[in-house]
């Protein structure tokens, strides 16, 4: 008889798969969830194995409310910000995250991504956000569940969508990005290290380079996701 978890267990495999094939990776950095809304659960990368160890058998099922429901391993250390993330934002079912070098430095660095160019206008109409480092109170607390909630204020006052941008900084730590499903929330993180490196790049060749211009924006924006788009094919 087929596992009723199987599903998410082999999409959240082969998601957490393509991180080291994307270079988004090194060891054991970085995880995977893929959401089954109406089970009302996730699938989780264990923590601490190695890729090439991974199965889809080892994928650890777990609630919204961050409780073991499947598995005989232990999840991934972040599985707390997820959990916190899929019950509240309704719309996803898929987070990625990792440590990718290009996102992560200017995570460090505490700075929004500007909207230097089209190929980041394309996924994206504002500036990428990085929330401000977490305050020593929520650090000292429950440290993973809080980040979900770091994560959340930060799109709150900034009055962003998560629907429409799907990634984000976490000051001082690393990218989180989401997504409809766990492999467009790689595609995303994958967009973003990208972007994050062609900024880093644009910033050094020219340290006073302008943020794209508005028509520009919406232009691009919208060829691809706007209701006349034309991207792609039918």
């Amino acid at each position: 008889m087929q596992n009723k978890y199987e599903h998410i267990k082999q999409e959240a495999y082969e998601a957490n798969m393509q991180l080291p094939n994307l270079g988004l990776v090194l060891f054991t950095f970085g995880n995977v969830s893929a959401a089954d809304r109406n089970l009302g659960v996730f699938a989780i990368k264990p923590s601490g194995v190695p890729y090439e160890d991974l199965t889809p058998a080892k994928m650890v099922i777990v609630d919204f409310d961050s409780n073991l429901v499947e598995g005989s391993l232990r999840p991934s250390s972040d599985t707390k910000t997820h959990a916190v993330l899929y019950k509240h934002w309704d719309n996803i079912n898929g987070i990625a995250h990792t440590h990718s070098t290009y996102a992560t430095a200017w995570s460090q660095a505490q700075r929004d991504i500007p909207i230097f160019g089209t190929t980041h206008a394309d996924h994206n109409t504002v500036d990428i956000p990085c929330a401000p480092p977490m305050s020593d109170e929520m650090i000292q607390g429950n440290y993973e569940y809080e980040t979900g909630f770091q994560v959340m204020n930060c799109f709150k006052e900034k009055g962003l969508s998560y629907e429409e941008v799907e990634m984000i900084l976490v000051g001082n730590h690393a990218p989180f990005t989401w997504g409809k499903t766990a492999a467009k929330a790689v595609y995303n993180s994958a967009v973003l290290e990208n972007i994050a490196h062609m900024a880093y790049l644009t910033l050094s060749i020219n340290a006073d380079a302008e943020r794209l211009k508005d028509a520009l924006i919406k232009k691009h924006y919208e060829r691809k996701h706007g209701p006349g788009s034309y991207y792609g094919q039918q």
